[in-house]
C-alpha cells in the first residue's frame, strides 16, 4: 500500500514494496520510504520545500508530520522510531533513535544514534542531541546517558513495528464493521501481532 501520493514539480514519492503505508497517510513530492517501514494512519510526509528521506525499518506513527524548510532535508535513518503525533521538521534523526509521542524537532537539529526524546519534548532548531542519551523538556535538555538495557528495549519496540508492517501487508483489508462480535470472540491476543520474544519485552504503553 502506498497511501495518498501526489507528485510535486515532477517529483514522485518512492515507497519500497516491503513498506506499509496506511491508505490515509499523505506523501507529497520527494518522499523516499525504505524497506520494512511502517507509516501510520493520518501521517503527513510533505516534501515540497525539501526532501523527506526515511531509512529501512523506520516507523512513523499516527498523525506525525514530517516536513522541511529549503536547505533543511528531513531524514530519519534506519530503525528510527517516531511516536504518535510528533512533528519532525527539517532535521535528522540518526539510526535507532526514538522520538517520543507529541514531540517536536525543528530545523537543523540532529538526534544522535540510539538517543531517546521523551514524550512532548521540544528540540529547538540547530540542537545537537548526543548519541545514547535521554532528552526531555521544553526546551529539551539531556537528562542522562541511556543504559544498554534501555537501548535494547527501544530496539525491540522498533522491531515490533517492523513485524507489524509485514503483518499489515499480509492481512490489512478494508471492511464493513460487524453489528456485534462473533460468538466466542475474545480480546485481541498480543501474540497474534507480536512474536513471543517481543511480547515478553514489550515496552510499556505499546
Amino acid at each position: 500500500m502506498s497511501g495518498l501520493c501526489y507528485s510535486f514539480e515532477g517529483m514522485i514519492p518512492v515507497v519500497h514494496p516491503t513498506a506499509f503505508v496506511h491508505p490515509t497517510a499523505v506523501l507529497i513530492g520527494d518522499v523516499r520510504i525504505g524497506p520494512g517501514c511502517y507509516i501510520g494512519p493520518g501521517a503527513s510526509l510533505r516534501a515540497d520545500f525539501s526532501s523527506v528521506i526515511i531509512g529501512a525499518g523506520v516507523n512513523i506513527q499516527d498523525y506525525c508530520i514530517l516536513h522541511g524548510t529549503p536547505g533543511f532535508h528531513t531524514i530519519v535513518e534506519d530503525n528510527g522510531h517516531v511516536g504518535h503525533g510528533s512533528v519532525v521538521h527539517g532535521c535528522t534523526v540518526r539510526r535507532n533513535a526514538l522520538v517520543g509521542m507529541s514531540s517536536s524537532i525543528y530545523d537543523g537539529a540532529e538526534v544522535g544514534e540510539n538517543a531517546i526524546i521523551a514524550a512532548m519534548a521540544f528540540v529547538p532548531a540547530g540542537t545537537r542531541i548526543p548519541p545514547g542519551t535521554l532528552v526531555a523538556g521544553i526546551p529539551a535538555k539531556v537528562i542522562r546517558q541511556l543504559s544498554e538495557d534501555e537501548i535494547a528495549r527501544k530496539t525491540r519496540g522498533t522491531e515490533a513495528y517492523q513485524h507489524l508492517a509485514a503483518k499489515c501487508l499480509e492481512s490489512f483489508r478494508p471492511c464493513q464493521p460487524l453489528s456485534e462480535p462473533e460468538p466466542g470472540r475474545d480480546k485481541m491476543d498480543p501474540s497474534a501481532i507480536w512474536p513471543d520474544d517481543l511480547t515478553k519485552h514489550r515496552p510499556a504503553g505499546k
